[in-house]
């Protein structure tokens, strides 16, 4: 099932709507059950990866590991497909096929890019901290994304330290001239995406959700010991929401989407690159 999109680059100019059968919206709050890759199945081209964790604590405006599942998967899919030259795995529908990985499911290991959001709830068992270390010294690489505020950041590092001891592989700061930023699309700033109920609550006139708090987004990195990327962070900001709701409103799409893409597909290009 495809969600509504709108059919333009990474320009603001000349928006068409393109009707189909469903909202992005549905896909909200898990009302869509995961959707596991068959065991006889197989890509022969990219399919989106989403991580299944499990929550400890709630944020607001959060509903754990499904939060911006499905749709932001499959628009930003066929989004990747428009706009770059990657194969995109369909099905028989000429829908994209997307997944929901857990952290111990060997499929995990066919993902060269995972992704999860709301990580500032994330809780993670002695296995999956042995299981995901091994996937991130791999070649693996993890987005976490539409996490808010100081108690979602402290969750998420006290997490993934277990995974990636500090001391050795520390939390940095990605600078503005990093590749991650230039890998097809020029990203010049760290966006701040907010989800599209806050931004119709507050008219527009804000992005950050809970006010100085959250003022300023962040893209930060864990990195191995030869400088590839094991971990990406965008903190306060759901860039994921800039493709989820991309239909809804003509205006949350100019203002956030372009951005949104750019930052993913250059996101994206470098874990299959790198």
């Amino acid at each position: 099932m495809r969600a509504r999109l709108i059919r333009v680059g990474l320009s603001a100019a000349a928006l068409i709507l393109v009707v189909s059968t469903a909202f992005a919206q549905f896909g909200r709050f898990g009302r869509v059950p995961p959707r596991f890759r068959p065991a006889d199945h197989t890509d022969s081209a990219f399919s989106f990866c989403r991580l299944m964790y499990t929550s400890v604590r709630r944020e607001p405006a959060g509903s754990g590991w499904s939060t911006d599942y499905p749709y932001a998967d499959i628009n930003f899919m066929i989004r990747l497909s428009e706009l770059t030259k990657t194969h995109v795995s369909m099905n028989h529908e000429g829908d994209p096929n997307h997944w929901v990985v857990r952290i111990t499911d060997e499929a995990l290991f066919d993902c060269p890019f995972v992704m999860a959001s709301d990580v500032g709830t994330i809780g993670l068992s002695s296995e999956e901290v042995v299981q995901l270390r091994a996937y991130l010294l791999k070649g693996g690489l993890l987005w976490v994304d539409d996490f808010w505020g100081t108690a979602a950041w402290d969750q998420w590092t006290r997490e993934v330290a277990k995974v990636l001891p500090p001391a050795e592989y520390p939390i940095v700061d990605a600078p503005l001239d990093h590749v991650v930023f230039k890998t097809l699309f020029n990203v010049h700033k760290v966006p701040q995406i907010t989800n599209i109920g806050f931004w119709r609550s507050v008219g527009g006139a804000t992005t950050s959700e809970r006010g100085a708090e959250t003022a300023e987004p962040h893209l930060r990195t864990i990195s191995d010991q030869h400088g590839r990327i094991m971990v990406v962070m965008t903190h306060n900001s759901d860039v994921a929401d800039s493709w989820e709701r991309e239909g809804e409103d003509p205006e949350f799409f100019r203002q956030f989407s372009p951005d949104g893409y750019a930052l993913g597909i250059n996101v994206l290009i470098y874990a299959m690159t790198h």
